[in-house]
């Protein structure tokens, strides 16, 4: 496993794991890699130095990197992604794919203020993150395998 400091276009700055750095490049190349701030998929390396800690202990435990431990913690992970996803379900208005148009509105005055969700192009992001609305995505979750016929 390696870990990665990378931005995106906007300069959020954020970590991710990878199996190597050829995963990394072919995840990348494909555009795979994505900012979790803006979804940008224009994410570059960042200088990284390497940690350095004041015990002798050099490597991560054997422990860490056995499967049912990466299991877990993608486990946990997606626990973590859905609990977000339902609080904004819950706590949020859907409006559906009036999402760039409705939130534009609100940062500008335009319309009531209030939480709300929904769909937007990539385009549609970059654009209202580039006019300083703000906006975030939901954590993509894999499909639920019950619900599959």
């Amino acid at each position: 496993m390696i870990r990665y400091a990378l931005s995106c276009d906007h300069d959020h700055g954020f970590e991710a794991w990878f199996g190597s750095s050829s995963d990394y490049d072919d995840q990348a190349a494909r555009g795979l890699v994505e900012c979790p701030f803006c979804g940008s998929t224009a994410v570059r390396k960042q200088v990284m130095a390497p940690a350095v800690s004041g015990t002798k202990k050099t490597a991560p435990s054997p422990d860490a990197l056995k499967p049912e431990a990466l299991k877990q913690m993608q486990s946990m992970m997606m626990q973590a992604a859905q609990q977000v996803r339902d609080h904004v379900e819950q706590n949020f208005d859907y409006v559906g794919d009036a999402f760039a148009r409705e939130a534009r509105d609100i940062h500008e005055g335009r319309s009531e203020k209030r939480e709300i969700y929904g769909e937007a192009t990539p385009a549609e992001v970059k654009k209202l993150k580039d006019d300083g609305v703000p906006c975030a995505r939901l954590p993509s979750l894999p499909p639920d395998p019950k619900k599959a016929n």
